[in-house]
């Protein structure tokens, strides 16, 4: 039986000339058929409108809604995604039309999401997020949007919920997933305390779905994430110590892609596990170089940065895939025109300079002092070996003469007993 019998027969529509220019709109569109596809489904036919705005009954103009209702039964499709986001009228008149469920973009992530998560926490922010996004829907009116719950593509996620749960039991079991998520939270801060009590600085993995993210943290860490080059191959974070140099480490996090317009509602649900990226002493964002739509993807990243409040954090850029750009003036030209990087995280190229410029940054927040420890407090020499990076170790007539590099914002803990001269 040919694989393609086993999924869901979709149909793609789209208005190109709304939201999107038309040099920007075949890259959107070559992106949504890549979504449809990781979701599951199995594209059999397209159908694309030009008009400014969407028909406020149907999306598409009358005439080609009755093509798409035609296409339905000559394609046998099941499904109709639509590239922007539907009103819930919209949605009712295209299922009475054509006969059978549509959803959006936005549904199409949700539901990936879905699929993708493993952890307890990731399933309860992919559920939250389904929930936020099917609640004013129903406020709206579209009363048959929880009947698609149970299975296929747009169904996965919060599976009891039945089509007679109302918005008070929704919001009911928003409270819920919210309340186990602050659960989690509390777990993750201990953890997070406990690597900044040992000063180990953590540096996240940023970037665009599919930019070869996970390829990159495994040539780093060995780890062995699944990295099958789909979209959103990523979901639940995951973080390894590695050692840069003797008795220098970092935790290295890798964390779920972006995409350009990524669902509002999945950035609020997952901020809890972006909360680490927040908190990283340093990103490195990877750039796909093999894109032709580089700089839109670019942009993308830079936008959700900016919503997490973190585009001014220390980074490292990272252009990523180059084996696949031409050698000598076209590559030379992206590194110079991005400050980049350039890496082959399949094949190892730069990963060398990579890591010895993640120690330059990493060193840039610590600071390099030199301490005199009286015997009197010889305590604190413990305390030292769990903060600080302690080089050099001297014992003296006078007390304990340390020098170690420690994070900026620690050393004024210690300012009564740094004195420069030192001899080491």
């Amino acid at each position: 039986m040919n694989d393609s019998t086993l999924k869901e027969q979709v149909i793609l529509i789209g208005i190109n000339g709304f939201r999107y220019s038309d040099g920007e709109f075949e890259a959107v569109w070559n992106e949504f058929i890549e979504l449809a596809k990781a979701a599951g489904g199995h594209p059999v036919a397209s159908v694309v409108q030009l008009r400014d705005n969407p028909d406020p009954a149907f999306f598409l103009g009358s005439g080609k809604a009755d093509e798409l209702a035609g296409l339905v039964k000559i394609k046998m499709a099941n499904l109709i995604i639509a590239l922007q986001e539907l009103s819930p009228v919209q949605v009712r008149n295209l299922e009475d039309l054509t006969g059978v469920s549509v959803l959006d973009r936005t549904d199409l992530i949700l539901d990936i999401f879905a699929q993708r998560a493993k952890t307890k926490e990731g399933k309860l922010q992919v559920e939250l997020a389904q929930l936020n996004y099917i609640l004013p829907r129903l406020s709206r009116g579209l009363g048959r949007e929880l009947s698609r719950l149970g299975g296929g593509i747009g169904t996965r996620g919060p599976g009891e919920t039945k089509l007679e749960v109302d918005r008070r039991r929704i919001r009911h079991r928003i409270t819920e997933l919210r309340r186990e998520l602050k659960k989690v939270e509390l777990h993750r801060q201990v953890q997070r305390h406990r690597r900044e009590k040992y000063q180990v600085p953590t540096v996240s993995l940023v970037g665009y779905t599919n930019a070869g993210k996970s390829t990159l943290f495994n040539r780093l860490t060995n780890a062995g994430v699944s990295c099958q080059g789909r979209l959103f191959d990523t979901l639940d974070p995951v973080s390894r110590c590695i050692e840069l140099s003797v008795r220098e480490e970092i935790i290295l996090l890798d964390t779920v892609g972006f995409i350009r317009d990524l669902p509002h509602q999945l950035v609020a649900a997952f901020k809890g596990t972006l909360e680490e990226t927040v908190r990283s002493t340093l990103l490195i964002q990877v750039l796909d170089g093999g894109s032709p739509e580089l700089a839109e993807q670019n942009l993308a990243v830079r936008e959700v940065l900016a919503e997490l409040n973190i585009s001014d954090k220390e980074m490292i850029t990272v252009l990523n895939k180059c084996d696949l750009i031409e050698p000598g003036p076209v590559l030379n030209r992206l590194i110079k025109e991005w400050s980049a990087i350039a890496v082959s995280a399949s094949t190892g190229y730069g990963i060398d300079e990579l890591i010895f410029e993640i120690k330059n940054r990493i060193r840039k927040t610590f600071q390099t002092i030199k301490m005199l420890i009286p015997y009197a407090n010889a305590g604190l020499i413990d305390s030292l070996h769990r903060k600080a990076r302690v080089m050099e170790e001297k014992f003296t007539e006078d007390g304990i003469v340390i020098l170690a590099e420690l994070e900026q914002s620690l050393v004024r803990q210690y300012r009564n007993y740094i004195q420069e001269g030192l001899e080491c």
